[in-house]
């Protein structure tokens, strides 16, 4: 049974190592998250302990899926930090083991996020991913509004810029609790 939990500025600290794992994979899979391959373990443990004082004040949530004992994937959602843009928000870091992939985490995950934000008051969210990557897939059938891509506006693990394309998802579409 896989549970989706938010976790605190210390819990994100004690599970840094882990994340880490799972950032490595992520981004020596082939996937773009933001940064380059192959990524060192230590650096990607930094990254994440670095996220604490975030998650910490407020400014960004992030959930665990666990799979037992072990985490299957990841998400994280950033506050808009300016006064006229307190209403929305950045889903960031969606990332699900390969090992954990076709089983309804990536969407459960974004479903968690997405209620969470609307139980926040956020009523705008935004994300973007590689245009043409798998992730698309996911966001259309979740609901979510393609707004257009940009050529080059990010490089791929290997380095290449790709385009991105970018969604956002309106309030009054987040999705209920699942039923018991």
């Amino acid at each position: 049974m896989t549970e989706i939990v938010p976790v605190s500025g210390p819990e994100l600290v004690t599970y840094a190592d882990e994340l880490a794992a799972l950032l490595v994979e992520t981004v020596d899979g082939g996937s773009s998250v933001g940064f380059l391959a192959p990524l060192d373990r230590g650096a990607a443990a930094a990254w994440w302990r670095e996220r604490a004082a975030t998650v910490d004040a407020g400014r960004q949530q992030v959930w665990l899926a666990r799979d037992g004992e072990r985490i299957a994937g990841t998400i994280g959602l950033a506050r808009a930090p300016l006064p006229n843009a307190r209403h929305r928000a950045e889903v960031a870091k969606l990332m699900v083991r390969p090992s954990a992939r076709g089983r309804g985490l990536g969407r459960a995950l974004l479903d968690a996020v997405e209620r969470a934000a609307g139980e926040d008051g956020i009523t705008l969210l935004i994300l973007d991913t590689e245009s043409g990557s798998p992730a698309e897939r996911l966001y259309r059938s979740a609901g979510w509004t393609e707004c257009g891509s940009v050529p080059d506006y990010a490089g791929d693990p290997s380095g290449v810029l790709k385009p991105t394309t970018f969604y956002y998802k309106a309030a009054g579409c987040v999705p209920r609790e699942p039923r018991a």
